[in-house]
């Protein structure tokens, strides 16, 4: 990896869309040895309204353009997974760190190919798994390993979610369920999160199987898959995911299995988690999560650009999500 030469990072973002309001960039601004310099949207009203509101000094309406500004010294490509591909490797080119939103990529392979960019430029790889650095999550993966509940034995994931009303009032325009954009649907979307946390918990996952179905017909891509999975270190797992449930019986819920009790969470909730250990009364624990959620990650990543520290969420983790998505959806049920 080449050395980074300057003292700080100053970031820019193409695709600067929702993603960007709160979740993310505002954050740039608040890290140490960190600023957001310029912002990239093909839309030429809505990305000068973003830069006047966030008081961010250039944008741009061609990736290449912002690619190639000297001031700019670190990408961060907030678009859909259809493009992270192709920037990756104009900013890799340009030698600039690039930090990707999630899912990677559509594909395993098109991960492999932007690690291999990057490789070969000597620039970092990130990716926005920034479940990674939240604290409730940092806490559990403590617990796991101080031996809080005994050794793992399993591990489950259940999510159902309703389709909501005015989600299908605009799905030509919602490419989370356009696999053609996405690699696959809120399976791809949300369940991308989950597998990753669960290899940041657990290592690894060596093998995993399911299947995947349009039961509802709302969109192309499955609304509902069932898989297992198995960790290099032999523990087990599996997860239901149902994206057309029914609204009352709606769930996110993560359940950890040690032979002496039990770590339950929602994903995608507040701070929280329960710790029950044998004989004892339940723990709840809370943390309060940062406004911008992806900051404490975005902390991280500056750290590790500029040799101070290190980053829990690169691409080689981050690819480490796509591999199982895809051999939890190879067999489709019809």
């Amino acid at each position: 990896m080449k050395k980074f030469q300057d003292s700080e990072v100053r970031w820019g973002i193409i695709g600067v869309g929702n993603v960007c309001e709160v979740k993310s960039a505002p954050a740039m601004n608040l890290v140490s040895n960190s600023r957001l310099v310029a912002v990239m949207r093909r839309d030429e009203a809505k990305v000068k309204d973003y830069a006047q509101r966030h008081q961010v000094p250039k944008w741009y309406m061609d990736a290449e353009g912002l690619i190639n500004d000297p001031e700019v010294n670190a990408i961060y490509i907030a678009t859909p997974p259809h493009k992270h591909l192709h920037y990756t490797k104009l900013a890799a080119a340009a030698g600039k760190p690039v930090y990707v939103e999630k899912p990677m990529a559509r594909t395993y392979a098109e991960c492999q190919e932007m690690i291999e960019a990057c490789e070969q430029a000597g620039v970092a790889l990130y990716v926005a798994y920034y479940r990674r650095a939240l604290p409730h999550f940092v806490k559990i993966k403590e617990l796991i390993e101080q031996g809080a509940i005994g050794k793992i034995r399993t591990v489950h994931i259940q999510m159902r979610q309703e389709a909501e009303p005015e989600i299908i009032a605009q799905l030509e325009n919602n490419w989370r369920v356009n696999p053609e954009i996405s690699g696959g649907g809120y399976f791809y979307d949300l369940a991308s999160h989950q597998m990753d946390l669960m290899e940041f918990f657990f290592g690894k996952i060596g093998h995993a199987y399911g299947y995947k179905t349009n039961q509802a017909g709302l969109y192309k891509a499955e609304d509902q898959v069932v898989g297992v999975f198995a960790f290099k270190n032999g523990i087990l797992g599996s997860g239901n995911w149902c994206f057309t449930s029914a609204k009352s019986t709606q769930l996110d819920l993560v359940t950890i299995e040690g032979s002496e009790g039990q770590i339950s969470f929602e994903t995608f909730g507040k701070g929280e988690f329960t710790l029950i250990k044998d004989y004892e009364q339940p723990i709840h624990f809370q943390f309060e999560l940062p406004v911008h959620i992806q900051q404490p990650l975005i902390k991280s990543i500056v750290e590790d650009i500029l040799g101070q520290g290190s980053s829990p969420s690169t691409g080689i983790s981050g690819s480490g999500a796509n591999w199982i998505l895809e051999k939890m959806t190879q067999k489709a049920i019809n």
